[in-house]
């Protein structure tokens, strides 16, 4: 079956290749009435414009690229879906690739994307000035996640870790507990020395001379049960336990109940991130709600904004708030089980 070109639409049509072109972009130049027929007629053949020669007219793809460490676990996910909402909303595609995290896959990543993507989207902990520089062409619009990436070439878009750690912490301590353990991420990983960081600072605020135990994470499930069982095999069991992130907590979870512990009547749990999984465990785990799809949504919408000033606007540096979600698993008081309390 041969494939039906532009030529074949103008001929059956009996209009120029031109005028064809003007009709399926609607860039008019034609009546209404030949742009019904040339419509018609590219209907009827099937006719389907090769993006790749749109490209080199237009000198758009019309095609986002994102970058992040993994595709894995419910926070890719719900941050997909927020930058595939956002771009469909414009009329653009999306072009998703994972790096896990290493700087040889995200170079290859981004090498495999250009001339594919109008703009970037980045989330890995890889990508320094040095790395940026050295695998994305300058003039290409990109905008960084959860980055401490500060340039005139890259928009950035981060979460306020620091905040909501220090919020989870004081709500922690506002509940009668001051033996808090925290499970940390990555080592490199931005977010996790965010919070770690807002973890410590916030311990030394609120309670002022209680120990401070870091556990060594990863941002996963299994991570976050070996930390749970790493607690508990000392013998010096905290009041409550801090995760990094609500994976690293529901591990942390299953390793308790196993071990015959009960939360939070025996020790408190919270975590970090309220992804959808974390109101449906059982007890339902109290939080640091980072409104993940939001997150992605705006990403895209300041990516969008770069695209349409054609460059001739400045990259900015934000950063989203996020809120501590009170559920059952830090012994809160029943009437607070669903409240909320803003990072400060």
């Amino acid at each position: 079956m041969t494939t039906v070109t532009i030529k074949d639409v103008a001929r059956e049509a009996g209009v120029s290749v031109a005028s064809v072109s003007r009709a399926l972009n609607g860039n008019g130049g034609v009546t209404a009435e030949t742009e019904q027929r040339i419509r018609a007629v590219a209907a009827r053949l099937r006719y389907v414009p090769h993006s790749a020669a749109r490209s080199l007219i237009t000198r758009r793809t019309h095609t986002i690229g994102a970058l992040l460490p993994d595709l894995h676990g419910e926070f890719f996910s719900e941050l997909i879906r927020g930058i595939d909402l956002a771009a469909r909303a414009r009329g653009l595609h999306l072009l998703v690739s994972s790096a896990h995290d290493g700087a040889e896959d995200a170079a290859a990543a981004l090498r495999a994307m250009r001339g594919r993507v109008d703009g970037m989207l980045i989330l890995s902990s890889r990508a320094d000035l040095k790395f940026l520089h050295a695998n994305l062409p300058e003039a290409l619009p990109t905008v960084l996640l959860n980055s401490a990436v500060r340039s005139e070439h890259y928009s950035v878009l981060n979460i306020d870790n620091e905040g909501g750690a220090r919020a989870m912490v004081r709500h922690l301590v506002d509940a009668g507990h001051r033996q808090i353990a925290f499970i940390t991420g990555p080592d490199g990983n931005f977010d996790a020395a965010q919070r770690e960081h807002g973890y410590r600072t916030a311990m030394a605020e609120f309670a002022p001379g209680a120990p401070v135990r870091v556990i060594a994470g990863e941002f996963t499930e299994e991570s976050g049960y070996r930390a749970g069982r790493e607690l508990l095999a000392t013998g010096a069991r905290p009041q409550a336990v801090f995760a990094g992130n609500d994976m690293m907590a529901i591990g942390c979870l299953y390793a308790f109940q196993e071990a015959g512990f009960e939360v939070p009547r025996d020790i408190a749990l919270a975590g970090f991130d309220d992804i959808p999984i974390a109101r449906y465990v059982t007890p339902s785990l109290t939080t640091v709600r980072v409104r993940i799809v939001d997150l992605g949504r705006s990403a895209l919408e300041r990516l969008a904004a770069l695209l349409d000033a054609s460059g001739q606007t400045t990259p900015t540096a934000d950063t989203l708030g996020c809120e501590v979600v009170v559920r059952d698993s830090c012994g809160a008081r029943p009437h607070d089980s669903k409240s909320t309390k803003k990072a400060r």
